[in-house]
């Protein structure tokens, strides 16, 4: 199924999207180098036209990125009814030397004291001396799940087909 570029654009501008895409945390799912599927929490950042997620160079996930750059995203909430975001698209990998500023503002969520803040990015800037890779992924798909004005398709069709029964 082919989803034009407006309907993305108009889900992730939705303001429930807008407001999953300001969390610090998404699930990132991809195909391992042994074929078994991986789902990983990763602190991420979306620039407006991307998701932006920084791992180490030697993660185990970059080299099945570079083989399989296919990839789905889930950005939730933790309450009832929850809000679900789905994102699908391909991971472009980006190396880069010291620290991207997206690492930076991923974690500038987590409450901590100006003093632990400096702590923080001093541990942050030795760990990562040698730089860090960006995973970048542009959505080719998006889906939001609220459970209020849209529910999972499974759903969708259980409703519609009761729908019709109804009308019988």
């Amino acid at each position: 199924m082919t989803v034009e570029p407006n309907e993305i654009t108009e889900v992730l501008n939705r303001p429930i999207s807008q407001e999953l895409l300001a969390r610090d945390l998404t699930r990132l799912a991809y195909v391992a180098k042994d074929g078994t599927p991986r789902n990983v929490p990763i602190g991420f950042t979306w620039n407006g036209s991307e998701i932006v997620m920084c791992t180490t160079k030697n993660a185990p996930k970059l080299p099945a990125l570079r083989e399989n750059p296919m990839v789905a995203l889930t950005i939730d909430t933790e309450v009832h009814p929850p809000k679900i975001l789905l994102i699908r698209g391909r991971a472009e990998l980006d190396f880069v030397d010291g620290i991207p500023d997206e690492y930076l503002r991923a974690n500038s969520t987590y409450e901590m004291t100006p003093e632990q803040r400096v702590e923080w990015e001093a541990e942050v800037r030795s760990l990562y001396h040698d730089g860090m890779v960006r995973i970048v992924v542009t959505p080719t798909w998006a889906k939001l799940i609220d459970f209020e004005t849209t529910l999972p398709s499974a759903v969708e069709e259980l409703v519609r087909q009761r729908e019709q029964r109804q009308r019988a």
